[in-house]
């Protein structure tokens, strides 16, 4: 898997650390091995300007996904597919702040910002309540595995 993090925030983002959750929720839902992501940490203003222009919305949001090659997850006995599975644009002032609300601090919420935009960019959405009860499902246990494992 090619993944790349690209921190323009300003933030300090632990890049080694997103990339081995980025390439553990990969592994879990059996994205090709040879896929590609790039997740991108910009500033408040930089979200905001691109939540406008893709989303038609105002302001700063937490986590952007622009997929590319709508690569779905792999199934038992299937070869899954090639591709470039997309972009991911988080942003950690508006993480630390929801972090913060949430108990859970500003890594914690940028885990999560990550592996749900992962999900997006998987095909998976929320709009709908069995659509929300299955993302955030599956984002709980993709987490929950996440934070199990030894510390690395």
């Amino acid at each position: 898997m090619t993944i790349e993090i690209i921190d323009e925030s300003g933030t300090g983002l632990d890049a080694r650390h997103f990339e081995r959750l980025a390439r553990f929720v990969m592994d879990e839902m059996r994205v090709h091995p040879q896929a590609e992501l790039c997740i991108k940490a910009v500033d408040a203003d930089t979200i905001a300007q691109l939540n406008e222009q893709w989303m038609e919305k105002e302001g700063p949001t937490d986590v952007l996904a622009f997929p590319m090659d709508e690569l779905r997850p792999g199934k038992v006995n299937e070869e899954p597919e090639e591709g470039v599975l997309g972009d991911l644009i988080l942003c950690p002032v508006v993480a630390e702040r929801q972090g913060a609300e949430a108990g859970h601090g500003t890594v914690a919420e940028l885990e999560l910002l990550t592996t749900h935009g992962i999900l997006h960019l998987l095909g998976y959405d929320h709009a709908e309540p069995e659509e929300h009860k299955e993302m955030f499902g599956l984002q709980d246990e993709l987490l929950a595995r996440w934070r199990a494992q030894p510390p690395r």
